[in-house]
């Protein structure tokens, strides 16, 4: 049995490095700010952000715990939804660290096994890539929502009780209802169509459900728009005016932005390699 030196300690063997999976946010080419990555918090448990070079471009990146990552996981951790919120955040997070230039919002938790993965995954791509932080380079999304009025109507008890006058009541109300929700249907429409002369793009997203919006009212119109920056001050006037010619019929029109596009830096389908 061997004896150490009197007044020698034994040094601690360093414990072994977790293994962790590569988190990418978002793509662009423009240089990040090292002071923005200080001071921005990726997600629960895993490193600091840091930029990743892919070529021509810049990749914002964590290494974050494979124990909590990989695919069983994952798909377990974001059923909950207070663990789901947290992943969201920290990936807007991400993204807007990547915000100097034009960017390449990712999906969230878009994994891969290491850097050089990574990196093969978006140089494989990257004429789309360039083409897309082109088209979204001085432009910013702006959100525009419509919702309509609830439907009205004279209670089943009012009038004269007998079987025909409820039908023929029961009728016109839903007549009722049924015209002022295609009026409601075409005000919206107007609204998406004046606006989308002031984009460069345009889409409209699913209605977003009464549970969501916490309103009873109903949402006619979920729409996004990519707007150059030099017309910004047109498009949110034509919000302005729309929305008070709307409250006149009823309608609520709403405006939020300007937002990372989200809506419009999508690339090809296969253009980004996911190892989840």
């Amino acid at each position: 049995m061997s004896t150490l030196p009197a007044g020698r300690a034994t040094a601690a063997e360093p414990e072994p490095a977790s293994p962790t999976l590569l988190c990418v946010f978002a793509v662009t080419d423009s240089p990040v700010p090292p002071d923005v990555l200080a001071r921005t918090s990726g997600h629960d448990g895993g490193g600091p952000l840091r930029t990743l070079p892919a070529g021509p471009f810049h990749l914002v990146v964590q290494d974050v715990p494979a124990a909590d990552f990989d695919e069983q996981a994952l798909a377990e951790r974001l059923n909950r939804p207070d663990v789901l919120e947290r992943c969201a955040r920290a990936h807007h997070r991400g993204v807007e660290a990547a915000g100097a230039g034009p960017v390449v919002p990712l999906p969230m938790a878009t994994l891969y096994l290491d850097d050089g993965n990574a990196v093969r995954a978006v140089t494989a791509r990257e004429a789309s890539l360039r083409a897309l932080l082109e088209r979204l380079r001085d432009r910013m999304e702006w959100a525009v929502k419509v919702h309509g009025p609830t439907a009205g109507g004279a209670a089943d008890g009012e009038g004269a009780a007998d079987g025909r006058s409820y039908l023929r009541r029961a009728s016109a109300r839903r007549r009722t209802e049924r015209e002022t929700r295609e009026q409601a249907l075409a005000g919206a429409h107007t609204v998406d169509r004046e606006l989308r002369r002031y984009a460069v793009a345009a889409t409209r997203h699913r209605p977003q459900s009464e549970r969501l919006t916490g309103t009873n009212v109903p949402q006619l119109l979920n729409a996004a728009y990519l707007v150059d920056d030099a017309r910004r001050e047109e498009f949110t006037q034509a919000v302005g005016r729309l929305a008070r010619e709307a409250s006149g019929t009823g309608l609520k029109v709403t405006v939020s932005g300007p937002w990372i596009p989200y809506s419009f830096a999508r690339p090809e389908p296969d253009a980004v390699e996911v190892v989840v």
